[in-house]
This record gives C-alpha cells, sequence and structure tokens, in this order.
C-alpha cells in the first residue's frame, strides 16, 4: 500500500438549523445571487460596448466598489465573480449560436438562494466540538455577533478529525435544507502501483466510454444522457419568450445540467471502480481535444459536439482514478486515428468501419464492436506487450452497463429496470 493525499468533498448536514441559523444562511446566500446578478449586469454591459468579454481581475475591481460586494466576507464575493468570469467564459469558447451565456439568478421577483463559498479567512472550524463559524459581510453584521455558527453532521462513516487540511466551506441548499460541504485534502491508502495491468478508454457521444482491459471489455451506451437532453431541450424550446428565456426555460437549463452532472460522476466513478476490481494501475484515455475545431460536422452534429462533456467526464476519471492510486494518461488522438486502425494488425482504413458501432478488419478479418477497438488501441499505447493479454472475442461482446434512472448509478444490463 502507498500513502497518497487528495481532495475530497465531505458532506455534512445542519444539526442546529434553528430560526435565526437558517435567517442567516437564507441573507448570505440571498446576497450572493446579488452579488452574481450585479456582476451579471456589468458584463453585460461591457459586451454590449466593447463585444468583450471582462476578465474576473477587471470585474472584481469594478465589483469591489459596490454596495453589495460588502454583504459577503471579500474572499466569499471574489468566488462569485470568479464562477461567473468561467462560466462566460465556457460560454464563449464554445462558438455556439444556440448556447446562451450565462443568465441572471431570479425566481420571479426574489432570489434563489445561492452557493456561498467561504475559504481560508471566511470560517473556522472546531472538530472536536462539531462546529464551524461563518464569517458575515461587513453590511450584515449586527451588533452581537460579526459570524454565523453552525453545528454539523458528517456521519458515522466520516470524521474531519481524519483530513489533512480543510480548505473551503460551502453552504449548498439542497431544496430542502442547508447542507454543509467541506473541501478538504485527504491522506488514504491506495494499492500500490508497481503492476501492469492496463486498461484503455474511448470517450464518445453515442457510447458515452468503451474500456479495455485487455480479457474483458466494457461498454457504457450514452441513453440516459441523450433522452434528458432531448426532454429538457424541448421543454426550453417550448418556453422561450420574446424578451429571452422564460423562468421554466432557465428550470430546464438547470436540471438538465445537474442531470448531465450527476451522470458523469456515476458514470466515471463506476469506470475507476470496475477498473480497481481488475487491478489497473493505468489508464489510457483518448483526449478529442481539438475535435471541436478540426471538422464542420453541420448544426446538429456541431451542437452535439459542443453538448458533448468529454472534458469534464476525463477530468472526473482523473480525480476518482488517484484516490485508488491508479495513473490516468491523456491520449492525444489525432495521430493515432484510433478509430480507422485495427487493434490486431494496425491496418488503417476508413473501409474497415462497415457500420456504425461494427468494425471489420479487411486484412486480418478482425470482427470488433468499433469503439472497443479503438479503446484497445489506446490502452496499446501504455501496455508493454499488448498481444499477450488481449483477448480479440471480447471486442465483439462486452459487459453493457448502463446507468439505472431508479437508483441514479450505474449497474450491469441485465440489472436495469427499463
Amino acid at each position: 500500500m502507498v500513502n497518497l493525499v487528495t481532495t475530497r468533498t465531505i458532506t455534512a448536514a445542519l444539526t442546529n438549523d434553528r430560526e435565526g441559523v437558517v435567517r442567516d444562511l437564507d441573507s448570505l446566500a440571498r446576497s450572493g445571487s446579488k452579488i452574481w446578478n450585479v456582476a451579471r449586469w456589468t458584463a453585460g454591459r461591457i459586451w454590449d460596448h466593447t463585444g468583450e468579454i471582462p476578465d474576473e481581475g477587471p470585474l472584481k475591481s469594478y465589483m469591489k466598489n459596490q454596495q453589495c460586494w460588502k454583504d459577503l466576507n471579500a474572499q466569499s464575493s471574489q468566488a462569485i465573480v470568479e464562477e461567473l468570469a468561467g462560466a462566460f467564459q465556457s460560454w464563449f469558447e464554445q462558438n455556439d449560436p444556440d448556447a446562451n451565456p450565462p443568465g441572471y439568478r431570479k425566481d420571479g421577483d426574489e432570489r434563489p438562494r445561492s452557493t456561498v463559498t467561504f475559504k481560508e479567512d471566511g470560517f473556522k472550524l472546531d472538530t472536536k466540538h462539531q462546529q464551524v463559524r461563518l464569517s458575515k459581510g461587513k453590511n450584515l453584521k449586527d451588533d452581537w455577533s460579526d459570524f454565523i455558527l453552525c453545528e454539523y453532521d458528517t456521519g458515522p462513516d466520516t470524521d474531519l478529525t481524519d483530513v489533512e487540511d480543510v480548505q473551503q466551506v460551502r453552504t449548498v441548499w439542497n431544496g430542502d435544507q442547508w447542507e454543509l460541504h467541506f473541501v478538504c485534502k485527504v491522506s488514504i491508502d491506495a494499492a500500490d502501483s508497481s503492476g501492469e495491468k492496463t486498461a484503455g478508454v474511448d470517450l464518445g457521444i453515442c457510447n458515452t466510454a468503451a474500456v479495455s482491459v485487455g480479457d474483458e471489455t466494457l461498454l457504457y451506451p450514452g441513453n440516459a444522457l441523450k433522452e434528458d437532453a432531448r426532454y429538457f431541450r424541448q421543454k426550453e424550446y417550448d418556453t422561450e419568450g420574446e424578451n429571452g428565456p422564460s423562468n421554466h426555460a432557465e428550470w430546464a437549463r438547470r436540471k438538465k445540467s445537474q442531470r448531465q452532472a450527476h451522470f458523469l460522476h456515476a458514470l466515471s466513478k463506476d469506470i475507476v471502480e470496475q477498473c480497481a476490481e481488475r487491478s489497473v494501475v493505468t489508464i489510457a484515455v483518448g483526449h478529442p481535444k481539438d475535435i471541436r475545431e478540426d471538422e464542420d460536422w453541420g448544426r446538429h452534429g456541431n451542437k452535439r459536439l459542443h453538448d458533448w462533456a468529454f472534458e469534464t467526464l476525463l477530468s472526473h476519471i482523473e480525480y476518482k482514478a488517484e484516490q485508488h492510486g491508479i495513473d490516468v494518461e491523456r491520449v492525444d488522438e489525432a495521430g493515432l486515428k484510433t478509430s480507422k486502425t485495427c487493434c490486431v494488425c494496425g491496418m488503417k482504413a476508413d473501409s474497415n468501419r462497415v457500420e456504425r458501432g461494427l468494425y471489420v478488419c479487411e486484412n486480418c478479418d478482425l470482427v470488433a464492436n468499433s469503439d472497443l477497438n479503438a479503446a484497445e488501441n489506446m490502452r496499446k499505447t501504455v501496455t508493454p506487450s499488448p498481444s499477450q493479454d488481449r483477448s480479440n472475442g471480447c471486442l465483439a461482446q462486452p459487459w453493457v452497463r448502463l446507468f439505472d434512472k431508479q437508483t441514479g448509478s450505474v449497474a450491469p444490463q441485465e440489472q436495469v429496470r427499463p
């Protein structure tokens, strides 16, 4: 076993949810939404006049002179502006005419409860008594206290006294009640990675992921993700108003984003756990980083590419693999042509992909699932002797694992209810 230090978020319940504590947390959260909205209005004005989105630096400098800035601890206000700037940058980089820039945080005439992040000078933690003091902003301090005293419970399986360092505390409204999220450095024991078992992962749109570990293969169809995309996109279009997205359209976008985030977390968790069970120590993941710039796939094809969150899924795989002591290597797909190259004989030919999902090599007669053929090509980049541990038959007959909407987790195909 080897000792590793990794970042982990620990969720805790608020146990002293008395009226005063909840009222103060509500006040901070709605102040966070106000700061977001003022910064969003400012960024929009600059965009309209200059055609450029302001970086977080100039935006912070402007916001520091606004009265609402002092509603929160300075670092908490900065975190909100950083989040907005990042959302604008992500929208701009999509270069997608159908995508919308970050919107305002509103719920009718009310401001919703935003997540508030407290960094090092914004909280004081007492793990012995399971309490944390959260700083109020200057505008919200009263005569008797400049902080909110929150008592928490992390549950029977987690104890904050065991962590290396708590870096941030976030107050999160889960729709029914307040939660505290502690972002920590955690020391873990991971398996020693001195062996040579490897895996290859091919990321895609129809099949979200295909995994080869040599003598076994796993396929993760993206049906659930595509169903959500169609459903919530229709909800958006049906409720689009003359003045932009309606409240219902904004709800549909948030809901779609939340469901996609959960799907990607569940999928990456299962991929890493399946690799860990098979004693994999290195995973090679195809990184299609330039695919959006390489070709014009047509209006609908480009939309699907822009919706493809491969970078998010890849980063999830990386940090979850780190917790198991598994190395992840990003493999640039551009020069390898993994989807057109036979993983057995190495022949490259467009004609080998006879139809979607089927790969037939004209040279060596390999018959395989095309995504798994690509995954095996990925695995070969980190495998000392791939021909000695490969099973060609499993490339055509993979284990299929599906996202189960009933449980919110990934399971074997035969266990998932239609």
